[in-house]
Order: C-alpha cells, then sequence, then structure tokens
C-alpha cells in the first residue's frame, strides 16, 4: 500500500500545487486495533495516487502542525539564551508553548530541533522521525508534540528534557559523577525503550543508539531520541534488511560494519558500549588516550569476565562506591552484548531481566575502612584543669626531645653512632631488659 505524503503532512504543500486526490466512497470507520503501523517505505510522492483504503491519517490527532510564526514566539525568534546544543540534524532550542497557543495544548516547556539544509542529515532523516514517534508511545521514548513544514524549512517539536543527554552528564568535565544506582537506572530505561522497539508487532531497529541520544528527565529515567536513521525490521522470512552502512564510529556492530546487514542484534551491541561507557566512565573511542585504550572495547572487553581485572576498569569517579557483584553482573552483560557472534548476544527482554536487580543494589565502598577512635574529652578536661609538677614537666620536655629524632626516621642511638661495634656481653643483657614505652615505640618503623 503506497500513500501520498500530501495526505499525511498536509502543511508541506502549497494548495493547488499537486492534483488532489479523487475523492474517497464512504465507508465505515476502521478500529483502530486492526490498524497497522505505517512505514516510511509506504510512503510515495504524490504523484501516485491515494488509496482508496486510507481511513485515517498517519500520525492521528496527538501530533500538531506548528507554522514558523508559531515556532518563532515558542523559541523567541530562536535567542541563543535558549540555545540547547547541536547534532546531525541541526540546531535544538528551548522553547515554552503558552496554553492560549491553540486548543488542546497545555502549556509546557518544549525542545524545538531545526533541521541544517547543509548538515548530515536531511528531510527524508526528518520524515523518518515524524513517521516512527508520530506513531509509537512509550514511556522511555522521547515524546513528539508536533512538527512544521513549511517550504524548505522542516523543524520537529519535543517534550523538553532538562538533564539533557546521557553523554553530557557521563563526561561533562565539571559535572558531578553519576552514582551507580542511577547509572543502572539510566541502563534500564534505555533497555526498556530498546525492547519496546524490538518486540514490536512490526518490529523497529534504532540503529543509532548511544549516549547523546538518550535524554533524562528530572529523575533520571531514561528517554530514547533522534529516530532520523531507525528502520523496520526484517518480516517473514528476512533475516535481516540490507542498508548502507550509518550510525556513530565505536558504537555499530562489525557484522554490520562488513555487510550492511542490520537486524535487531545490531542495537544489542550498540547497548552493549553504552554500558561499557557506564561502567568506565570512558568514551567509546577517545583519540586522547594511548593507542591501546583509544578503542573501549577493544581495550576493557578482555577484562570484563575477570573479577581480579575488573576493579582496574571501573570509573574512578565511583571512588569505590559501587556494589561489587552488581558490577561483575552487569561487567558480564556487558561482555555478552559485545560477542562478535550476533546470535551468542542476549535480546533485549534479556538484558531488562538482567539489569532490573541491579537498580537496587547499595552502593557499597570497595576498599579499606578506618573507624577513628574519639578521644575521651571527660579525662582531657581533667588533666587540662591540674597544674603539672617539676617531674611531670621535665618527664614531658624529655619525651617532646626524643620524639624530635623519631620524627626524623632515626632513633637517637644509631644517629650518634652510625659505625657502632657489635653489641658487648653486658649490652647485650641490658638489651633484654624490658624497654619503656617510648623506645618500644620508636622502634616499630
Amino acid at each position: 500500500m503506497k500513500i501520498i505524503l500530501q495526505s499525511i503532512l498536509p502543511s508541506c504543500f502549497k494548495g493547488g500545487e499537486y492534483p488532489s486526490p479523487p475523492p474517497k466512497k464512504e465507508a465505515a470507520p476502521a478500529k483502530q486495533s486492526s490498524l497497522k503501523r505505517v512505514s516510511v517505505s509506504d510512503l510515495s510522492f504524490p504523484s501516485t495516487t491515494l488509496s482508496e483504503d486510507l481511513s485515517v491519517s498517519l500520525v492521528g490527532s496527538n501530533l500538531h502542525s506548528f507554522t514558523l510564526a508559531e515556532l518563532k514566539i515558542i523559541t523567541q525568534n530562536y535567542s541563543s539564551s535558549n540555545f540547547l546544543g547541536e547534532g546531525g540534524f541541526g540546531p535544538v532550542h528551548k522553547g515554552f508553548i503558552d496554553d492560549k497557543l491553540r486548543p488542546g495544548l497545555q502549556a509546557q516547556p518544549v525542545a524545538v530541533k531545526l533541521l541544517n539544509l547543509d548538515g548530515s542529515q536531511g528531510h527524508k532523516e526528518w520524515l523518518t522521525e515524524v513517521v516512527f514517534l508520530g506513531q509509537l508511545r512509550h514511556e522511555h521514548l522521547v515524546k513528539l508534540i508536533g512538527y512544521c513544514c513549511e517550504e524548505e524549512h522542516r523543524l520537529l517539536v519535543y517534550e523538553y528534557l532538562p538533564r539533557g543527554s546521557l553523554e553530557n552528564q557521563l563526561f561533562r568535565r565539571y559535572s558531578m559523577s553519576l552514582p551507580w544506582s542511577t547509572r543502572m537506572k539510566i541502563a534500564v530505561g534505555a533497555a526498556k525503550g530498546l525492547a519496546f522497539l524490538h518486540e514490536a508487532d512490526k518490529p523497529v531497529i534504532y540503529r543509532d543508539f548511544k549516549g547523546s541520544n538518550i535524554l533524562l528527565d528530572t529523575d533520571y529515567n531514561a528517554k530514547l531520541s533522534d529516530f532520523g536513521l531507525a528502520k523496520d525490521g526484517p518480516e517473514g522470512d528476512d533475516t535481516h534488511v540490507s542498508t548502507r552502512v550509518m550510525g556513530t564510529q565505536g558504537y555499530a556492530a562489525p557484522e554490520y560494519v562488513m555487510t550492511g546487514h542490520l537486524t535487531p542484534m545490531s542495537d544489542i551491541y550498540s547497548f552493549g558500549v553504552v554500558l561499557l561507557e557506564l561502567l568506565t566512565g570512558r568514551r567509546s573511542v577517545d583519540k586522547s588516550r594511548s593507542a591501546r585504550e583509544q578503542n573501549l572495547v577493544e581495550w576493557a572487553r578482555p577484562m570484563l569476565n575477570d573479577s581480579r581485572k575488573l576493579a582496574r576498569i571501573m570509573d574512578p569517579k565511583l571512588e569505590g562506591q559501587y556494589s561489587e557483584s552488581g558490577a561483575k553482573t552487569a561487567a558480564a552483560l556487558a561482555y555478552q552484548c559485545l560477542s562478535n557472534r550476533p546470535k551468542s548476544r542476549p535480546t533485549m527482554s534479556t538484558v531488562v531481566k538482567t539489569l532490573e536487580p541491579l537498580q537496587d543494589y547499595q552502593e557499597i565502598p570497595i576498599g579499606t575502612f578506618v573507624f577513628t577512635v574519639p578521644p575521651d574529652n571527660t579525662d582531657n578536661s581533667q588533666k587540662e584543669c591540674e597544674a603539672p609538677t617539676p617531674k611531670e614537666r621535665k618527664k614531658e620536655s624529655s619525651g617532646r626531645h626524643h620524639q624530635s629524632h623519631r620524627s626524623n626516621g632515626h632513633s637517637r642511638r644509631h644517629h650518634q653512632h652510625p659505625l657502632r661495634s657489635p653489641k658487648s656481653p653486658s649490652d647485650r643483657s641490658r638489651s633484654n631488659s624490658p624497654p619503656l614505652p617510648e623506645q618500644s615505640e620508636g622502634h616499630a618503623n
């Protein structure tokens, strides 16, 4: 079934530019449960006639078509003070939708993404995003509120997620380190998002799973964003989808890079890379490190199944505040996800079941615990009130003089007689007598 793009996104086309589709016969409205999700491959250019079987719009009534004028108001004319960042698609600005903008749209902060016409992505990626996020709804997928398509302009309007991306939270130089429990919570949320895509009636391969595409709300709930490279998964007897290799270096599965064969297992490999980033605090590719450590997977994967070496690769920013058994479980899972054999990788549902219990593990310090005995204030206060006798003052002075020699790492005897001959019998007999407390402490070093 081919669907005319003009019927789906009418604001992209000016009236009269394309012939109107023939009138449809009256038909009973189709049941929502019988509708099949429309994919990008179902779309064609407006020269194709509209199928008479099409009874509903692609995006339904929950997406809003914004005008350029409205988005300028929402973003304060794309003010630099509202700039959030820029990726392969284009710049992103924060905005605010007033509840008076249009009926049925509640007041809320939003993120407005503008397609850069000179960037690495284009109209097809923009349309792919609208098609997928216009139909897919899940708590761990970012919510697409609407779009704008006027002349050559292409924009997308999302819910605003205040904590930004996982990449910024994990690698920003001056940010606080993410605690162990928070890292596992993010991993579980992202895994649930991928599991939802893979297990849908019409499976979806995300194809660009990485830290910069995992956005976080106030409570660090993870939501997948940027569906411009997503693809419908294989159906029927097909084992894979053949496509040109696209994605981000360091995250793409090796078999996909070599053959262009895309499967859900490609996403699972990418998930393993992000899980490894969460464990180590290192980027998937870091050219600033030595040649042996630039590729995170090549450097760390051999140590994931060795409990003695695992501590070496754990993120030092955690300062040992993590569950040792939880880290071993997560490392073993990452090892499986990063297998060079796709069939050896676990499914995303298995990944979710493995990670979920790790959120509740307490952050147990890994290292030596030192307990300091508090001073006895009662005795000290009593001593301070008592005036020392002359004999006590003399003993205290002698003790301080002896301590000054010990602080230099030498006993007084060794300092005066570095080449002293062996002890005489009388000396040996004296040395057998019990030493004074200060002498015993001095020689303990």
